[in-house]
Protein backbone atom coordinates (compact mmCIF):
# COMPACT_ATOMS: atom_id res chain seq x y z
CA UNK A 1 0.00 0.00 0.00
CA UNK A 2 1.27 3.46 -0.93
CA UNK A 3 1.11 6.07 1.82
CA UNK A 4 1.86 9.76 1.30
CA UNK A 5 2.58 11.92 4.35
CA UNK A 6 1.98 15.60 3.63
CA UNK A 7 3.62 17.99 6.10
CA UNK A 8 2.81 21.49 4.83
CA UNK A 9 5.77 23.82 4.26
CA UNK A 10 8.26 22.01 6.51
CA UNK A 11 9.18 18.49 7.49
CA UNK A 12 7.97 18.15 11.06
CA UNK A 13 9.79 15.72 13.29
CA UNK A 14 6.54 13.88 13.95
CA UNK A 15 5.91 13.30 10.25
CA UNK A 16 9.40 11.82 9.87
CA UNK A 17 8.90 9.56 12.91
CA UNK A 18 5.57 8.24 11.58
CA UNK A 19 7.17 7.79 8.16
CA UNK A 20 9.92 5.63 9.63
CA UNK A 21 7.45 3.45 11.53
CA UNK A 22 5.33 2.89 8.42
CA UNK A 23 8.39 2.20 6.26
CA UNK A 24 9.60 -0.46 8.68
CA UNK A 25 6.08 -1.94 8.80
CA UNK A 26 6.29 -2.61 5.05
CA UNK A 27 4.36 0.35 3.61
CA UNK A 28 5.56 2.25 0.55
CA UNK A 29 5.91 5.71 2.14
CA UNK A 30 6.70 9.13 0.72
CA UNK A 31 7.02 12.41 2.64
CA UNK A 32 6.36 15.78 1.02
CA UNK A 33 5.90 19.44 2.01
CA UNK A 34 3.88 20.17 -1.12
CA UNK A 35 0.15 20.80 -0.64
CA UNK A 36 -0.41 22.03 -4.19
CA UNK A 37 -0.82 18.60 -5.74
CA UNK A 38 -2.33 15.31 -4.59
CA UNK A 39 0.39 12.67 -4.29
CA UNK A 40 0.14 9.31 -6.01
CA UNK A 41 -0.90 7.21 -3.03
CA UNK A 42 -3.66 4.99 -1.71
CA UNK A 43 -4.01 6.94 1.55
CA UNK A 44 -2.93 10.45 2.55
CA UNK A 45 -1.69 11.32 6.04
CA UNK A 46 -1.93 15.07 6.62
CA UNK A 47 0.45 16.21 9.38
CA UNK A 48 -0.74 19.55 10.83
CA UNK A 49 1.04 21.39 13.65
CA UNK A 50 -0.78 24.74 13.75
CA UNK A 51 -4.40 25.73 14.36
CA UNK A 52 -3.98 28.14 11.45
CA UNK A 53 -3.65 25.14 9.13
CA UNK A 54 -7.37 24.59 9.60
CA UNK A 55 -8.03 28.02 8.06
CA UNK A 56 -5.45 27.72 5.27
CA UNK A 57 -7.25 27.59 1.93
CA UNK A 58 -4.45 25.55 0.35
CA UNK A 59 -4.93 22.82 2.95
CA UNK A 60 -8.73 23.04 2.87
CA UNK A 61 -8.71 22.70 -0.93
CA UNK A 62 -6.19 19.86 -0.76
CA UNK A 63 -8.38 17.89 1.64
CA UNK A 64 -11.64 18.51 -0.21
CA UNK A 65 -10.25 17.76 -3.69
CA UNK A 66 -8.42 14.57 -2.73
CA UNK A 67 -10.13 11.44 -4.04
CA UNK A 68 -8.22 9.17 -1.63
CA UNK A 69 -8.87 8.74 2.10
CA UNK A 70 -7.27 11.53 4.15
CA UNK A 71 -6.34 11.12 7.81
CA UNK A 72 -5.12 14.07 9.89
CA UNK A 73 -2.53 13.81 12.66
CA UNK A 74 -0.20 16.13 14.56
CA UNK A 75 -0.78 18.65 17.37
CA UNK A 76 -4.12 19.81 15.90
CA UNK A 77 -5.50 16.36 16.70
CA UNK A 78 -5.97 17.58 20.28
CA UNK A 79 -9.27 19.12 19.10
CA UNK A 80 -10.71 16.62 16.59
CA UNK A 81 -14.19 18.17 16.53
CA UNK A 82 -12.76 21.38 15.09
CA UNK A 83 -10.59 19.46 12.59
CA UNK A 84 -13.56 17.44 11.35
CA UNK A 85 -15.68 20.58 11.27
CA UNK A 86 -13.24 22.58 9.17
CA UNK A 87 -11.60 20.00 6.90
CA UNK A 88 -13.17 17.43 4.59
CA UNK A 89 -11.17 14.48 5.91
CA UNK A 90 -12.03 10.91 6.82
CA UNK A 91 -10.53 10.62 10.31
CA UNK A 92 -8.30 12.28 12.88
CA UNK A 93 -5.48 10.38 14.58
CA UNK A 94 -5.51 11.74 18.13
CA UNK A 95 -2.43 12.27 20.26
CA UNK A 96 0.90 10.58 19.69
CA UNK A 97 -0.52 8.26 17.07
CA UNK A 98 2.27 5.80 16.30
CA UNK A 99 0.24 2.68 17.14
CA UNK A 100 -3.09 4.22 16.10
CA UNK A 101 -1.79 5.05 12.64
CA UNK A 102 -0.65 1.49 12.02
CA UNK A 103 -3.96 0.08 13.22
CA UNK A 104 -5.93 2.52 11.09
CA UNK A 105 -3.95 1.73 7.93
CA UNK A 106 -4.12 -2.00 8.51
CA UNK A 107 -7.77 -2.29 9.55
CA UNK A 108 -9.63 0.82 8.38
CA UNK A 109 -11.79 3.15 10.47
CA UNK A 110 -13.27 1.40 13.48
CA UNK A 111 -14.38 2.15 17.03
CA UNK A 112 -12.03 -0.64 18.11
CA UNK A 113 -8.98 1.47 17.31
CA UNK A 114 -7.68 3.65 20.14
CA UNK A 115 -6.98 7.32 19.56
CA UNK A 116 -9.03 8.20 16.47
CA UNK A 117 -12.06 10.38 15.70
CA UNK A 118 -14.40 10.16 12.73
CA UNK A 119 -17.93 11.02 11.63
CA UNK A 120 -20.69 8.42 11.81
CA UNK A 121 -24.30 9.33 11.02
CA UNK A 122 -23.56 13.05 11.47
CA UNK A 123 -22.03 12.46 14.90
CA UNK A 124 -18.37 12.43 15.87
CA UNK A 125 -17.12 9.16 17.30
CA UNK A 126 -13.95 9.53 19.37
CA UNK A 127 -11.87 6.82 21.02
CA UNK A 128 -9.41 7.37 23.84
CA UNK A 129 -5.74 7.74 22.82
CA UNK A 130 -2.98 5.78 24.52
CA UNK A 131 0.67 6.80 25.04
CA UNK A 132 2.99 5.46 22.35
CA UNK A 133 6.15 3.48 22.94
CA UNK A 134 9.14 5.79 23.20
CA UNK A 135 11.34 3.31 21.26
CA UNK A 136 10.87 3.32 17.49
CA UNK A 137 12.72 2.83 14.18
CA UNK A 138 14.86 5.51 12.58
CA UNK A 139 12.75 8.30 11.05
CA UNK A 140 12.04 8.69 7.35
CA UNK A 141 14.41 11.52 6.44
CA UNK A 142 13.80 13.43 3.17
CA UNK A 143 16.68 13.99 0.77
CA UNK A 144 16.48 17.79 1.05
CA UNK A 145 16.38 18.02 4.86
CA UNK A 146 19.66 19.98 4.84
CA UNK A 147 17.83 22.92 3.21
CA UNK A 148 15.35 23.26 6.06
CA UNK A 149 15.77 25.91 8.75
CA UNK A 150 13.69 26.12 11.93
CA UNK A 151 15.11 28.90 14.10
CA UNK A 152 18.54 28.09 12.68
CA UNK A 153 18.38 24.29 12.99
CA UNK A 154 17.72 21.82 10.19
CA UNK A 155 15.66 19.67 12.51
CA UNK A 156 14.43 19.43 16.10
CA UNK A 157 14.92 15.95 17.58
CA UNK A 158 13.00 14.46 20.46
CA UNK A 159 14.78 13.29 23.61
CA UNK A 160 11.71 12.72 25.78
CA UNK A 161 7.97 13.25 25.94
CA UNK A 162 5.82 14.90 28.57
CA UNK A 163 6.09 18.01 30.73
CA UNK A 164 5.52 18.50 34.45
CA UNK A 165 4.66 22.17 33.91
CA UNK A 166 1.15 23.55 33.68
CA UNK A 167 1.52 26.67 31.52
CA UNK A 168 -1.95 27.81 30.54
CA UNK A 169 -1.03 28.60 26.93
CA UNK A 170 0.73 25.29 26.19
CA UNK A 171 -0.77 22.02 24.93
CA UNK A 172 2.29 19.80 25.56
CA UNK A 173 1.06 18.27 28.87
CA UNK A 174 -2.32 17.47 27.32
CA UNK A 175 -0.77 16.05 24.17
CA UNK A 176 2.11 14.05 25.69
CA UNK A 177 1.06 13.82 29.35
CA UNK A 178 2.72 15.01 32.54
CA UNK A 179 4.92 11.95 33.07
CA UNK A 180 8.39 12.23 31.56
CA UNK A 181 9.26 9.36 29.21
CA UNK A 182 12.85 9.57 28.02
CA UNK A 183 14.59 7.85 25.13
CA UNK A 184 17.94 6.16 25.65
CA UNK A 185 21.05 8.11 24.72
CA UNK A 186 22.03 5.25 22.41
CA UNK A 187 18.81 5.58 20.38
CA UNK A 188 19.13 9.35 20.24
CA UNK A 189 22.73 9.17 19.03
CA UNK A 190 21.87 6.60 16.35
CA UNK A 191 19.13 8.90 15.08
CA UNK A 192 21.39 11.94 15.05
CA UNK A 193 24.06 10.02 13.18
CA UNK A 194 21.45 9.16 10.54
CA UNK A 195 20.34 12.78 10.27
CA UNK A 196 23.96 13.84 9.87
CA UNK A 197 24.48 11.21 7.16
CA UNK A 198 21.47 12.70 5.34
CA UNK A 199 22.99 16.18 5.34
CA UNK A 200 21.79 17.78 8.59
CA UNK A 201 24.32 20.29 9.88
CA UNK A 202 22.60 21.66 13.00
CA UNK A 203 20.40 19.86 15.53
CA UNK A 204 18.08 21.36 18.13
CA UNK A 205 16.92 19.31 21.09
CA UNK A 206 13.16 19.28 21.57
CA UNK A 207 10.85 17.71 24.09
CA UNK A 208 9.12 20.69 25.73
CA UNK A 209 11.76 21.48 28.36
CA UNK A 210 15.17 20.10 27.42
CA UNK A 211 16.48 19.82 30.98
CA UNK A 212 13.70 17.39 31.95
CA UNK A 213 15.51 14.57 30.15
CA UNK A 214 15.48 11.47 32.40
CA UNK A 215 13.52 13.42 35.04
CA UNK A 216 12.17 11.25 37.87
CA UNK A 217 11.40 13.14 41.04
CA UNK A 218 13.99 15.82 40.31
CA UNK A 219 16.14 17.04 37.44
CA UNK A 220 18.74 14.45 36.41
CA UNK A 221 21.75 16.72 35.96
CA UNK A 222 24.17 13.94 35.05
CA UNK A 223 21.88 12.48 32.38
CA UNK A 224 21.35 15.90 30.83
CA UNK A 225 25.09 16.57 30.66
CA UNK A 226 25.80 13.09 29.28
CA UNK A 227 23.16 13.69 26.60
CA UNK A 228 24.68 16.99 25.49
CA UNK A 229 28.18 15.57 25.42
CA UNK A 230 27.09 12.55 23.35
CA UNK A 231 25.28 14.71 20.79
CA UNK A 232 28.21 17.15 20.57
CA UNK A 233 30.58 14.26 19.79
CA UNK A 234 28.50 13.53 16.68
CA UNK A 235 27.55 17.03 15.50
CA UNK A 236 30.24 19.26 16.97
CA UNK A 237 29.29 21.46 19.89
CA UNK A 238 28.57 24.57 17.83
CA UNK A 239 25.95 22.65 15.85
CA UNK A 240 23.76 21.75 18.83
CA UNK A 241 21.19 23.95 20.54
CA UNK A 242 18.94 23.35 23.55
CA UNK A 243 15.94 25.67 23.22
CA UNK A 244 13.07 25.99 25.64
CA UNK A 245 14.36 25.47 29.16
CA UNK A 246 12.27 26.48 32.15
CA UNK A 247 13.97 28.81 34.59
CA UNK A 248 13.03 26.54 37.51
CA UNK A 249 14.65 23.43 36.01
CA UNK A 250 18.18 24.65 35.35
CA UNK A 251 21.25 25.15 37.53
CA UNK A 252 24.85 26.28 37.30
CA UNK A 253 26.22 22.83 36.42
CA UNK A 254 23.76 22.42 33.57
CA UNK A 255 24.48 25.89 32.25
CA UNK A 256 28.22 25.13 32.18
CA UNK A 257 27.40 22.02 30.13
CA UNK A 258 25.31 24.13 27.73
CA UNK A 259 28.31 26.44 27.39
CA UNK A 260 30.76 23.56 26.82
CA UNK A 261 28.75 21.20 24.59
CA UNK A 262 26.38 23.39 22.57
CA UNK A 263 26.36 26.63 20.63
CA UNK A 264 26.16 28.34 24.02
CA UNK A 265 22.62 29.71 24.10
CA UNK A 266 19.73 29.07 26.42
CA UNK A 267 16.12 29.97 25.60
CA UNK A 268 13.90 30.85 28.54
CA UNK A 269 10.14 31.23 28.45
CA UNK A 270 10.06 34.37 30.57
CA UNK A 271 6.69 35.50 29.17
CA UNK A 272 6.01 38.52 31.41
CA UNK A 273 7.53 40.85 33.97
CA UNK A 274 4.27 40.94 35.91
CA UNK A 275 3.83 38.39 38.70
CA UNK A 276 0.08 38.77 38.35
CA UNK A 277 0.18 37.76 34.69
CA UNK A 278 2.66 34.95 35.38
CA UNK A 279 0.18 33.58 37.88
CA UNK A 280 -2.64 33.90 35.35
CA UNK A 281 -0.43 32.04 32.87
CA UNK A 282 0.12 29.30 35.47
CA UNK A 283 3.86 29.50 34.92
CA UNK A 284 4.74 28.39 38.44
CA UNK A 285 7.51 31.01 38.72
CA UNK A 286 7.73 34.72 39.46
CA UNK A 287 9.75 37.55 37.96
CA UNK A 288 12.44 37.21 40.64
CA UNK A 289 13.06 33.60 39.59
CA UNK A 290 13.20 34.69 35.94
CA UNK A 291 15.80 37.37 36.64
CA UNK A 292 17.88 34.99 38.76
CA UNK A 293 17.99 32.37 35.97
CA UNK A 294 18.96 35.01 33.40
CA UNK A 295 21.79 36.35 35.55
CA UNK A 296 23.00 32.82 36.39
CA UNK A 297 23.26 31.94 32.70
CA UNK A 298 25.12 35.16 31.96
CA UNK A 299 27.58 34.42 34.78
CA UNK A 300 28.22 31.00 33.22
CA UNK A 301 29.05 32.60 29.86
CA UNK A 302 25.82 31.44 28.22
CA UNK A 303 23.91 33.78 25.95
CA UNK A 304 20.26 34.19 26.87
CA UNK A 305 17.24 34.52 24.61
CA UNK A 306 13.88 35.24 26.21
CA UNK A 307 10.41 34.69 24.87
CA UNK A 308 7.58 36.99 25.93
CA UNK A 309 3.81 36.91 25.50
CA UNK A 310 1.70 40.06 25.30
CA UNK A 311 -2.04 40.54 25.09
CA UNK A 312 -2.98 37.94 27.69
CA UNK A 313 -6.53 38.40 28.97
CA UNK A 314 -6.58 40.96 31.81
CA UNK A 315 -3.06 42.21 30.99
CA UNK A 316 -3.07 45.92 31.86
CA UNK A 317 -0.78 48.72 30.75
CA UNK A 318 0.95 48.47 34.14
CA UNK A 319 1.53 44.73 33.63
CA UNK A 320 2.96 45.41 30.21
CA UNK A 321 5.26 48.13 31.58
CA UNK A 322 6.72 45.61 34.04
CA UNK A 323 7.67 43.42 31.07
CA UNK A 324 9.39 46.35 29.38
CA UNK A 325 11.23 47.10 32.62
CA UNK A 326 12.46 43.51 32.93
CA UNK A 327 13.84 43.55 29.39
CA UNK A 328 15.54 46.87 30.04
CA UNK A 329 17.16 45.57 33.24
CA UNK A 330 18.41 42.15 32.08
CA UNK A 331 20.31 42.85 28.80
CA UNK A 332 19.10 39.74 26.99
CA UNK A 333 20.98 38.65 23.89
CA UNK A 334 17.79 38.05 21.90
CA UNK A 335 14.06 38.43 22.42
CA UNK A 336 11.03 36.75 20.86
CA UNK A 337 7.63 38.40 21.25
CA UNK A 338 4.31 36.65 20.69
CA UNK A 339 0.71 37.75 21.00
CA UNK A 340 -1.17 35.30 23.24
CA UNK A 341 -2.61 32.63 20.93
CA UNK A 342 -5.47 30.60 22.42
CA UNK A 343 -4.65 27.07 21.26
CA UNK A 344 -7.88 25.05 21.60
CA UNK A 345 -8.23 22.91 24.73
CA UNK A 346 -5.76 25.01 26.75
CA UNK A 347 -6.45 27.09 29.82
CA UNK A 348 -5.75 30.21 27.75
CA UNK A 349 -8.47 29.26 25.28
CA UNK A 350 -10.92 28.99 28.18
CA UNK A 351 -9.89 32.43 29.43
CA UNK A 352 -10.29 33.95 25.98
CA UNK A 353 -13.75 32.45 25.56
CA UNK A 354 -14.76 33.93 28.91
CA UNK A 355 -13.44 37.37 27.90
CA UNK A 356 -15.64 39.63 25.81
CA UNK A 357 -13.96 40.99 22.68
CA UNK A 358 -14.45 44.50 24.06
CA UNK A 359 -12.07 43.58 26.91
CA UNK A 360 -9.66 41.38 24.97
CA UNK A 361 -6.44 43.26 24.00
CA UNK A 362 -6.34 41.32 20.75
CA UNK A 363 -9.56 43.04 19.62
CA UNK A 364 -9.47 46.38 21.48
CA UNK A 365 -8.38 49.31 19.31
CA UNK A 366 -5.10 50.91 20.41
CA UNK A 367 -5.57 54.57 21.30
CA UNK A 368 -2.05 55.38 22.49
CA UNK A 369 1.30 56.22 20.93
CA UNK A 370 0.73 54.15 17.78
CA UNK A 371 -2.86 55.20 17.12
CA UNK A 372 -2.02 56.36 13.61
CA UNK A 373 -0.87 52.83 12.70
CA UNK A 374 -4.39 51.47 13.37
CA UNK A 375 -3.29 48.58 15.57
CA UNK A 376 -5.11 46.62 18.22
CA UNK A 377 -3.78 46.88 21.77
CA UNK A 378 -2.05 43.48 21.49
CA UNK A 379 -0.47 44.44 18.19
CA UNK A 380 0.73 47.75 19.61
CA UNK A 381 2.33 46.02 22.61
CA UNK A 382 3.95 43.40 20.39
CA UNK A 383 5.33 46.07 18.07
CA UNK A 384 6.47 48.31 20.93
CA UNK A 385 8.14 45.46 22.82
CA UNK A 386 10.01 44.27 19.73
CA UNK A 387 11.35 47.79 19.17
CA UNK A 388 12.17 48.19 22.86
CA UNK A 389 14.01 44.84 22.94
CA UNK A 390 16.17 45.80 19.97
CA UNK A 391 17.54 48.74 21.91
CA UNK A 392 17.90 46.90 25.24
CA UNK A 393 19.79 43.84 24.01
CA UNK A 394 23.31 43.12 25.22
CA UNK A 395 24.40 44.45 21.81
CA UNK A 396 21.74 46.96 20.75
CA UNK A 397 20.51 47.02 17.17
CA UNK A 398 20.30 50.20 15.14
CA UNK A 399 16.64 50.93 14.48
CA UNK A 400 16.56 51.20 10.70
CA UNK A 401 13.44 51.70 8.58
CA UNK A 402 13.77 48.09 7.49
CA UNK A 403 13.80 46.80 11.08
CA UNK A 404 10.93 49.11 12.06
CA UNK A 405 8.79 47.86 9.17
CA UNK A 406 9.67 44.21 9.88
CA UNK A 407 8.53 44.57 13.51
CA UNK A 408 5.33 46.31 12.40
CA UNK A 409 4.57 43.63 9.82
CA UNK A 410 5.15 40.87 12.38
CA UNK A 411 2.84 42.49 14.94
CA UNK A 412 0.06 42.94 12.40
CA UNK A 413 0.43 39.38 11.10
CA UNK A 414 0.37 37.91 14.59
CA UNK A 415 -2.69 39.97 15.47
CA UNK A 416 -4.52 38.78 12.37
CA UNK A 417 -3.62 35.15 13.07
CA UNK A 418 -4.70 35.27 16.71
CA UNK A 419 -8.03 36.90 15.82
CA UNK A 420 -8.61 34.14 13.27
CA UNK A 421 -7.89 31.41 15.83
CA UNK A 422 -10.09 33.16 18.40
CA UNK A 423 -12.91 33.33 15.86
CA UNK A 424 -12.56 29.59 15.29
CA UNK A 425 -12.83 28.95 19.03
CA UNK A 426 -15.90 31.15 19.29
CA UNK A 427 -17.50 29.39 16.34
CA UNK A 428 -17.28 25.98 17.97
CA UNK A 429 -18.25 27.27 21.40
CA UNK A 430 -21.60 28.33 19.91
CA UNK A 431 -22.10 24.82 18.58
Amino acid sequence: MKIAIVSPDLYTYGSMVIGGILRDAGFDVTLTKNVDATPNADIILLSLYSTLHLLDNRIRDFASQCSKPVYVGGPVSAYPDIVLGELDVDAVIIGEGEESTLELLNNGISEDISGIAFRSDDEIVQTEPEPAKIERPLPLIPDDIENQSIRGANVYIETHRGCIGACGFCQVPKFFGTRIRSRSIEDIVLEIEEFKRCGVRRIAISGGTSSLYQYKKSVNVNAFIELLQAIAEVMGKRNVSVPDIRVDYVNEEMLHAIHDFTMGWVYYGIESGSDKILKTMRKGVNSEKNVYAIELAQQCGVKVAGSFIVGYPKETIDDYQLTKDLIEDTFLDDVFVSIAEPIPETNLSDLVLKTDDSENPTFVKHEGEYKALKLTESEARCFDLELHAQMCRSVPNVLTDQLYNACLFDARQQGSDVRAVTGLLQKYRRK
